[in-house]
């Protein structure tokens, strides 16, 4: 059988979100299952590939789709007909997007429908693409999986004619994301926070993070406590930066804010295994890796309480209202306690089990065979 996938976001070694759920997911389903044909299909030529296997096959298929326009380009023109010349069984998406305009059965994975929550959050040109293509995607594609249960009962809120193609195929988690001891998180307290302890937020910043709330949180909970713990943020700027940047200008404790950039997996792991407690309070997280993460790590959560996140954070996080910063001071500082950490941790890895990235690799494999069966190409 041949099996088309959509990697457009495995054309660079800096991968984010949806770049690692696709590697982990496709690297998986390949070495699992060699007996088939593997078509991955780019939007623009790599230099040094991520997944390279001999029943894999790059094929680069232009234009490079970074634009709402040449979005319509790569999903309605050029995909179609490389699925037809390819002679593809069925197509996986991992990126929430497919092609209205194939005969190939497809399957798409859906991360979340914040365009639909924060429409003034999106670029013009991009809401519009969304608002236009995704309910006809959504409809179109054979199967569905969401990332959460969040996530697949927001799909059947929105487009209830969903409801009967949608399972859940959840994130997992890098193997290099697992506790330290401690001597080596003190190494990384003195390389990355002066020796103190730390805060910390992973991810690219943009409105929907709600990383102004925990900034003003964080001098809140300096300015009662007048503790020495620092708040690291790790993760580019992304879009509609204005607010979070005027807050961080504005705070009192500006000096015991920490700006990283991007990160690689090995560093990151390190970052958030020496963390006091790593905090993720977004108003949309159709996931929320860096709370799984964390988990991983044996290190407590902080989020809030909208869409996915106490999903992922489970009985032993410390959940608060997400756009009050005043709650979320009060689980800063209660976050620092020794009393009942532990109880806390050993919650978080009871939960943690059920995120798999083998059991959810397994599971879209099978559908995609359903699929490729039950609908064959016309």
């Amino acid at each position: 059988m041949r099996i088309a996938i959509n990697a457009r976001f495995l054309t660079t070694p800096r991968l984010e979100g949806i770049g690692w759920y696709t590697y982990e997911i496709v690297k998986r389903m390949i070495e699992r299952h060699p007996e088939h044909e593997y078509l991955l299909l780019y939007d623009r030529k790599v230099s040094q590939p991520l997944i390279v296997h001999p029943s894999a096959k790059a094929i680069v298929c232009r234009p490079p789709a970074r634009h709402p326009l040449l979005w319509m380009a790569w999903f309605e023109c050029t995909l179609p007909m490389a699925l037809h010349r390819t002679q593809a069984d069925v197509f996986f998406s991992p990126d929430g997007y497919c092609s209205l305009r194939t005969r190939v059965p497809q399957c798409m994975v859906v991360h979340d429908l914040a365009y639909l929550h924060f429409p003034l959050h999106v670029p013009a040109l991009v809401h519009a693409y969304y608002r236009n293509f995704v309910p006809r995607q959504l409809q179109k594609a054979e199967h569905l999986f969401a990332v959460s249960d969040a996530t697949r009962k927001d799909i059947i809120r929105w487009f209830p004619r969903c409801s009967g193609k949608i399972s859940i195929a959840y994130n997992g988690v890098r193997n290099c994301f697992h506790p330290l001891d401690e001597p080596t998180q003190a190494e990384v307290r003195r390389e990355y926070a002066g020796g103190a302890e730390y805060f910390l937020f992973v991810g690219a910043i943009h409105p929907r993070k709600n990383v102004e709330t925990l900034v003003r949180a964080f001098g809140m909970f300096k300015s009662k406590t007048g503790s020495n713990t620092k708040l690291v943020i790790a993760g580019r700027l992304a879009w509609h930066t204005g607010n979070f940047l005027a807050e961080l200008k504005a705070s009192a404790s500006r000096s015991d804010i920490i700006i990283l950039n991007y990160l690689d997996g090995d560093t990151l792991a390190r970052v958030t295994a020496s963390a006091v407690a790593v905090v993720q309070p977004s108003l949309l997280e159709g996931f929320g890796v860096p709370v799984l993460e964390a988990l991983n790590c044996d290190i407590p959560v902080i989020v809030s309480d909208r869409f996915s996140l106490p999903e992922v954070g489970g009985p032993g996080a410390f959940t608060f209202p997400a756009e009050d910063a005043h709650a979320l001071a009060a689980c800063l500082e209660s976050a620092l306690q020794i009393a009942g950490r532990e109880s806390r941790i050993a919650l978080g890895r009871s939960h943690r089990v059920q995120f798999d990235w083998d059991r959810s690799a397994e599971h879209i494999y099978g559908h995609l065979l359903s699929v490729a069966r039950s609908c064959p190409s016309r």
